[in-house]
């Protein structure tokens, strides 16, 4: 198996280098700064370097895989920024950064990669249950929330463009155990990773444009 991972440098995309590689599978896995590509290298994977939220350094990307055909592609750079609770209006800064990572960044990575898709590859963007709007029950961080709910969107266009070429899904990973998810969260990476994986395992191309829980469960937009 080749396994493409976008944004690998710690948590859960790293755990998921760590869980591809274990499973004997081929990883690419890309992250910004030099001591996170040693530590992909360390754990065996082709670190290429790249910054989603920078139009040049993606625009490269392409030129990078040619030739590579993946079978799996994750797509999980992400960005949270403000922790508010309310109607805080977010920094001009503040709404860049986290649209430009979460959002656009999938959008400059998905054509890159197409034409490096194995025949009936998989591609899976986390997002969040954060950006579900039958879901929601709260306003806090809602700017990260407004990102989640675009990306949904990007990936379900992504699903119709793909279609018969890949199955494209989006994940809420559950509340995990990381840096962005805090020490108080309800799962860890290991968990939240199989899962995903066992999900990537079992699609069908009746599942393209849906969006799961980590264990299985479709989620309401």
């Amino acid at each position: 198996m080749n396994v493409l991972i976008i944004g690998a440098s710690r948590g859960l995309g790293l755990e998921f280098v760590r869980q591809y590689r274990a499973a004997g599978a081929r990883i690419t896995a890309t992250a910004r700064d030099e001591a996170a590509l040693e530590r992909l290298q360390a754990h065996g994977a082709r670190a290429l370097k790249l910054d989603v939220a920078s139009a040049a350094s993606v625009s490269g990307l392409a030129w990078l895989i040619d030739g590579e055909r993946f079978d799996v592609v994750v797509i999980n750079a992400g960005l949270y920024g403000p922790r508010t609770t309310g109607l805080e209006a977010p920094t001009e800064a503040d709404f860049d950064a986290v649209m430009h990572t979460n959002v656009l960044g999938p959008m400059r990575v998905l054509p890159q990669i197409a034409e490096a898709l194995a025949p009936d590859a998989r591609v899976a963007i986390i997002s969040s249950k954060m950006g579900s709007l039958g879901l929601r029950g709260s306003a806090s961080g809602w700017l990260y929330r407004a990102s989640k709910a675009a990306v949904n969107s990007v990936m379900k266009d992504a699903a119709l463009a793909l279609a018969g070429r890949a199955i494209v899904v989006s994940f809420h990973p559950g509340w995990v155990r990381t840096d962005m998810g805090g020490a108080g969260a309800d799962i860890d990476a290991t968990t939240s990773i199989a899962g995903m994986r066992t999900v990537l395992a079992s699609v069908k191309p009746a599942d393209t444009g849906s969006f799961f829980n980590y264990d299985g469960q479709r989620l309401a937009w």
